[in-house]
């Protein structure tokens, strides 16, 4: 017997406003030929004046509890990947715990920019299965509309606003493959690549906020190799292969990317979970926002094996497989 991480439910937000990719051409030199030949994205949501990380954050968290019909006083665990939080300190994952009325329990920000999600999946699972806490909420959310050069016509088009969560229950399992919850995870960082994708500024460094940089055929070039490398892991650490998990959910940055990746693993395209298109990336909440907009539709069902992977600024990778 074994302590799995079990998914009760997930919920997603995306701010109102919708920008495309005909609106982006308007005010940059670039065309929506240029942008979805290159992406695959179409259009993107941008917060509010006066929205921030945390009221996406909020309103993904309530959507998934409701989902997963637990009350909110039962977690005690929130893990928020964001790289676009409210303020410097305190952490956002502590406002979206007050909005949502939990007063105890622990709740911190996690950073690992795209990998996010999949880094605070890995981090609270341990913690459900260590028996430090019983029920959490996994969030990621991000404004990254507020990072970026909106006149830097290689960057602006690529990213925008949302937030997704994961309710996940400690229970007791087989401790075999055939379990559900989260099965394995894999983490990986390597600080020689900062310069291919940063922010230029911070607290320490120059007292701004600053704005999002990125050689795009580095990051590219560099992609596909890390994202395989930790899924080949994942497989090897459950038995599982390309042909007998049921749904590819990869972090939404780059259609050619996933294409790439999956092309590579051998994962039929028709496992293949894409929304890039709709939501652009929306780094640390693109996994989570992928994975409702699947449940929703009836894709990933009750039982299905989900392999979940990113990478992100750092660089940093990983992967997950959970069985739903």
């Amino acid at each position: 017997m074994t302590i799995r991480s079990v998914v009760l439910g997930c919920g997603s937000y995306l701010p109102q406003r919708v920008v495309t990719n005909a609106e982006l051409a308007s005010r940059i030199e670039t065309s929506d030929d240029w942008i979805v030949q290159r992406t695959g994205i179409r259009e993107r949501h941008v917060a509010a004046e006066g929205e921030f990380t945390s009221h996406l954050a909020i309103n993904a968290a309530r959507a998934a509890l409701a989902a997963a019909d637990v009350d909110p006083q039962s977690i005690d665990l929130i893990v928020l990947g964001t790289s676009t939080p409210d303020n410097t300190f305190p952490a956002t994952a502590v406002a979206v715990q007050d909005g949502l009325g939990i007063h105890h329990g622990a709740a911190f920000d996690l950073q690992a920019v795209c990998s996010g999600f999949v880094y605070a999946l890995a981090t609270a699972d341990n913690f459900l299965r260590s028996g430090s806490f019983k029920r959490a909420l996994v969030i990621g959310a991000e404004t990254f509309s507020r990072i970026l050069d909106w006149n830097d016509r290689t960057t602006c088009v690529l990213f925008g606003d949302g937030a997704g969560a994961l309710v996940l229950d400690a229970q007791r399992q087989d401790g075999t493959s055939a379990d559900r919850g989260v099965l394995t995870t894999h983490l990986r960082s390597d600080g020689r690549h900062k310069a291919k994708l940063y922010v230029d500024g911070g607290p320490s460094s120059t007292q701004t906020v600053g704005h999002l940089r990125m050689e795009g055929r580095e990051v590219f070039k560099h992609a596909v190799g890390m994202i395989t490398d930790v899924i080949v892991d994942a497989f090897e650490a459950t038995g599982l292969s390309a042909e007998t998990i049921d749904w590819f959910v990869p972090h939404q940055a780059n259609k050619r990317i996933i294409d790439a990746s999956a092309h590579k693993l051998h994962i039929a395209p028709s496992k293949v979970v894409l929304t890039v298109d709709r939501h652009g990336n929306t780094s640390a909440a693109s996994i989570p926002l992928a994975l409702d907009v699947a449940v929703k539709d009836g894709r990933i069902k009750k039982g299905d094996v989900v392999l979940l992977e990113a990478m992100g600024g750092g660089f940093t990778w990983g992967s997950a497989l959970v069985r739903w």
